[in-house]
């Protein structure tokens, strides 16, 4: 840490700056499962024991890819570190995927929509250039970060050859955090350009506790009300972000 203050600050003055970013994210394959599989009342959606791919019964899917919107306020210091407090928004978390009820061949996709926000602090520290020195060059950093999210997510449909079963949507808090590296370029009148990997791990989407149906698509029999207890996935992933930070 004395060899990082002996060094001046990279590029752009020691100060405050906004920070504004786009992101593009790949988050993991995920799986709903029930919270507590031998729930009675309310019921469990899918239930105890594993299902026709070995797996504990659920739906397995992914989000495909997740678009993200930032800002952020920081401020740089002499010793190369930055202390960042950010916003993030993910407007459009959409699941699909395929139940594995015990019914080999059957149609069992399964869809829902959602977003996602967090707050994060963060720090990160830059590190040698990488070439030769001066205000131009290229600065590579690393970041690590730690904070709250929720996430809400519509209704999901469950899809089988003759009816669907409709699962009420739900939110979720809890605690969420990142690593991430990047490259810094300085840009005109003092802005830099971030271009950054980043890891992160989201907390969970869950389906909500309460009335769900299911309906039978040919109308031959009336909608059964179901009582459903909440089920859950894990949201994590990486993805690209590009920011550009303007000192004030």
């Amino acid at each position: 840490m004395l060899a990082l203050a002996a060094v001046p600050s990279p590029a752009g003055a020691d100060g405050a700056y906004l920070r504004l970013g786009l992101g593009m994210e790949r988050p993991a394959e995920a799986r709903f499962l029930d919270t507590d599989c031998a729930s009675e009342s309310p019921a469990a959606l899918y239930g105890c024991g594993p299902g026709t791919d070995g797996s504990p019964l659920s739906s397995h899917g992914g989000f495909g890819t997740v678009g993200a919107v930032e800002l952020g306020v920081g401020r740089a210091a002499a010793t190369r570190a930055r202390l960042e407090f950010s916003l993030s928004y993910r407007p459009r978390l959409k699941f699909n995927g395929a139940a594995n009820f015990l019914a080999p061949g059957r149609r069992q996709t399964v869809a829902a929509v959602g977003s996602a926000w967090t707050g994060m602090a963060a720090v990160y520290v830059d590190l040698p250039r990488f070439g030769p020195a001066g205000r131009g060059s290229p600065l590579p950093f690393l970041g690590a970060g730690v904070g709250v999210g929720r996430t809400v997510v519509g209704e999901m449909r469950q899809t089988f050859p003759r009816t669907t079963t409709l699962v009420p949507g739900g939110d979720s808090a809890g605690i969420v955090w990142m690593v991430t590296a990047g490259m810094a370029i300085p840009v005109a009148d003092g802005a830099v350009l971030d271009v950054a990997w980043r890891y992160e791990d989201l907390g969970s989407v869950e389906t909500g506790r309460g009335a769900g149906r299911v309906v039978w698509r040919d109308g031959s029999r009336e909608p059964l009300a179901l009582d459903l207890a909440p089920t859950r996935a894990d949201l994590r992933g990486h993805g690209l972000r590009v920011s550009l930070r303007y000192p004030f």
